[in-house]
């Protein structure tokens, strides 16, 4: 006889995996901040525009999407300590190496290769798809709870690097995170060598090829979720990427737009974790439809305000309405397809997500060099935004009419 499903999910066993999945996320995903606070340190000794600059963050962005679908295909056969295992050990490697840098280019390819797509994006995506099989009743909360790893390391790492960086260069600072990460990520990841149990409930649409409950083949909803998620991402990263530059270029200084960016991603968590219960009372899309439309109206308030304590209440406005959006893709994902291609198709809906980041990161910067500030830039990411809300209330349109 079947134990309960109760039994093996939603354990104590499962919140204690939950547990270690957030601080595996939390120390891999220093990857994706890191490099956000060094960009002008980095700039000013190498040279060269804000849009070369953002060269490194959009290759990380690009690397840590592409990385995520090769990691969560090793999670689905292997099991999820393998990615974590193999990406912290080269993680730890790359931010040596990029220490070393001696070119702008040299310290991109660093930065998107070894930190990203062969480090950190073992540790979100692949993290994310196997605490999903760990729960049913609170899946959107143990969902929104994992990806907060993310933003618990945007908390983190920006002022610790900071204070790095303005006491001992940015070099110094990579080599003593490339320490921190190999210490810490590699005994974690032995602790989740741990096999998923079976799926209990079958997807909405039953999985495989017979549809996805939308009355639409599973590779149209997964283009669709795919545009969705870069469109929205464009959008998210304008003030994610640039606002240290930003308050450097208003004259606040670089220290004050990292705190901003601390406060924005710890506000992150809050809305992720209440993203969390909300989706799992109404669902993935109606989720991402209300975290999207908050998002838009956070970046209009950037257009309004520039001064230095309005730039921090804006910041922590945007880290309130946004942060549910990415997790509420992964519990879609559950929500429509089969447990057994978790892995990749989250790795899928995330490589977009992050090549939005990667495009909307580059973009503003582009926009910048081209216009001389970033209010253009703020405009294009509310276009950005409204696409996102155009294919996601069709979705859920299409979802009511289904159900």
């Amino acid at each position: 006889m079947m134990p309960p499903a109760a039994a093996v999910h939603d354990s104590r066993y499962s919140w204690l995996r939950l547990a270690l999945a957030v601080a595996a996320g939390t120390i891999g995903s220093s990857g994706m901040w890191t490099v956000v606070v060094v960009l002008p340190a980095v700039q000013a000794e190498f040279g060269g525009s804000r849009a070369d600059a953002s060269l490194a963050y959009t290759l990380t962005m690009l690397g840590f999407a592409g990385g995520g679908v090769l990691m969560g295909r090793l999670a689905d056969r292997f099991g999820v300590h393998v990615p974590v295992m193999g990406g912290g050990a080269i993680m730890a490697l790359g931010y040596v190496v990029a220490a070393q840098s001696g070119s702008l280019w040299q310290f991109a390819l660093v930065q998107g290769v070894l930190i990203a797509a062969l480090g950190s994006a073992g540790t979100f995506g692949p993290l994310i798809a196997d605490i999903s099989r760990w729960f049913v009743r609170r899946r959107g909360i143990a969902v929104a709870l994992c990806a907060s790893g993310n933003y618990f390391a945007g908390a983190l790492w920006p002022p610790v690097v900071q204070a790095l960086v303005d006491g001992y260069g940015w070099r110094t600072a990579y080599t003593v995170v490339g320490i921190l990460v190999a210490a810490t990520l590699l005994p974690l990841a032995t602790l989740l060598r741990r096999p998923p149990p079976a799926d209990p409930l079958p997807s909405a649409g039953g999985g495989g090829s017979a549809g996805t409950g939308l009355g639409l083949p599973p590779r149209t909803l997964e283009a669709l979720l795919a545009a969705a998620a870069v469109a929205c991402c464009v959008a998210m990263s304008m003030p994610q990427v640039h606002i240290v530059a930003y308050c450097v270029d208003l004259g606040y200084g670089a220290a004050r737009g990292a705190d901003m960016l601390a406060l924005m991603l710890g506000a992150g968590v809050i809305s992720r974790v209440a993203s969390g219960f909300v989706a799992d009372k109404i669902g993935g899309l109606a989720t991402l439809l209300i975290g999207s439309l908050m998002q838009g109206i956070a970046l209009a308030f950037y257009l309004l305000f520039d001064g230095l304590y309005a730039l921090y209440a804006v910041s922590l406005m945007f880290g309130l309405f946004q942060g549910g959006i990415v997790p509420s893709y992964a519990i879609i994902v559950r929500e429509y397809f089969p447990a057994a291609e978790a892995g990749t198709r989250v790795g899928v809906v995330l490589m977009a997500s992050l090549a939005g980041m990667a495009l909307g990161g580059w973009l503003s910067g582009a926009i910048f060099d081209w216009t001389g500030s970033y209010t253009a830039a703020f405009v294009n990411g509310l276009a950005w935004n409204v696409a996102n809300l155009a294919i996601v209330g069709w979705l859920l349109r299409r979802a009511r009419r289904h159900i």
